[in-house]
């Protein structure tokens, strides 16, 4: 699979979102997005000027819109119930867990503004604890895009998919890796980016990038390292884990999420029980985020491909 490394082309996931749901929208009238005020920020905005009627403006209520979106899937409708983060995972995880997934419903959660990326809101607005709180609600499937092509193909997939999903999302602009003409998304299906024979670097969605260029450097320094890209955390593509890291003998997660309960408690779950190995895991160790410029946090909580760079280098 050719993959871009170039940096040029940097779309936030969010956009991707909102561009992802006007196309949509074309061919399927029964999808109908929710906003709780933030149209603008979550890129719904797109979405309702093309089809005001299929756009619900549920105000700052995020409860209340989660219990909207269940009653609209009671009715045949597809909703997409958008809001941060924070808001989504957190002030409505009663109505996500309840009223969404205790009964099985049709209803997909849009989170943007995920993690410490959301910057200068600070730690009220960085939301690390998603991956953890939706992980654990049973039959909630759980995705977390890389770049703008991939979370264009989540977004149509969690449509096709019947059931809950909740999507993972961002404000930062990131790198567009993959090519839309060669690209294939599907829902619990890990993607091999690079192989290697010396660790397994496994990462989901804004670290995508920034593990591969880290793995680049390991590379001039000979060690090779295998990259996957896991966009679906739950189900988690525990075959393609497995395999991996049966062949290298090492693991290293890397998330823009907290330690406790994301990727790197999945993956470690995971390997538990098939292939014990050493795991590194590279995120955020119990802590708040704070205000500051995006990439700034990123160099700081070490999450940069410099940072991932110097702590594999570290661990080996």
């Amino acid at each position: 699979m050719k993959i871009d490394l170039s940096g040029n082309t940097k779309i936030a996931t969010r956009d991707s979102y909102g561009n992802a749901l006007v196309e949509i929208g074309k061919e399927h009238p029964e999808l109908v997005v929710l906003d709780a005020d933030l149209a603008g920020a979550t890129k719904t905005g797109v979405f309702k000027k093309a089809f005001p009627e299929r756009h619900i403006d549920c105000g700052i209520a995020e409860a209340d819109m989660m219990g909207i979106a269940a009653g609209l899937a009671c009715c045949g409708k597809i909703p997409f119930a958008s809001t941060f983060a924070m808001f989504a995972a957190g002030r409505a995880y009663e109505q996500v867990r309840n009223s969404i997934a205790h009964s099985e419903l049709n209803v997909k959660v849009a989170a943007t503004h995920a993690g410490i990326t959301v910057g200068e809101d600070g730690a009220t607005h960085q939301c690390l604890e998603d991956i953890a709180l939706m992980r654990v609600i049973p039959g909630m499937t759980v995705l977390s895009p890389a770049d703008d092509v991939e979370a264009k193909a989540a977004i149509w997939a969690a449509f096709e998919y019947e059931g809950p999903v909740y999507i993972r999302l961002g404000r930062l602009a990131v790198p567009v890796i993959y090519d839309p003409q060669e690209y294939k998304f599907e829902i619990g299906k890990g993607v091999l980016l690079k192989e290697g024979t010396d660790l397994t670097i496994i990462a989901t969605g804004v670290e995508v990038y920034e593990s591969l260029v880290a793995a680049q450097r390991l590379e001039e320094e000979g060690i090779s390292a295998e990259v996957i890209n896991i966009h679906t955390i739950k189900p988690l593509d525990q075959e393609l884990i497995a395999a991996s890291v049966s062949k290298t003998g090492k693991a290293v997660t890397v998330e823009e999420h907290s330690l406790i309960g994301g990727l790197y408690g999945a993956v470690c779950e995971t390997l538990a029980q098939c292939c014990p190995a050493k795991v590194l895991g590279i995120g955020i160790h119990d802590c708040f985020g704070h205000s500051g410029a995006a990439k700034k946090l990123l160099q700081e909580y070490q999450l940069d491909a410099e940072g991932i760079y110097k702590q594999i280098k570290g661990w080996l």
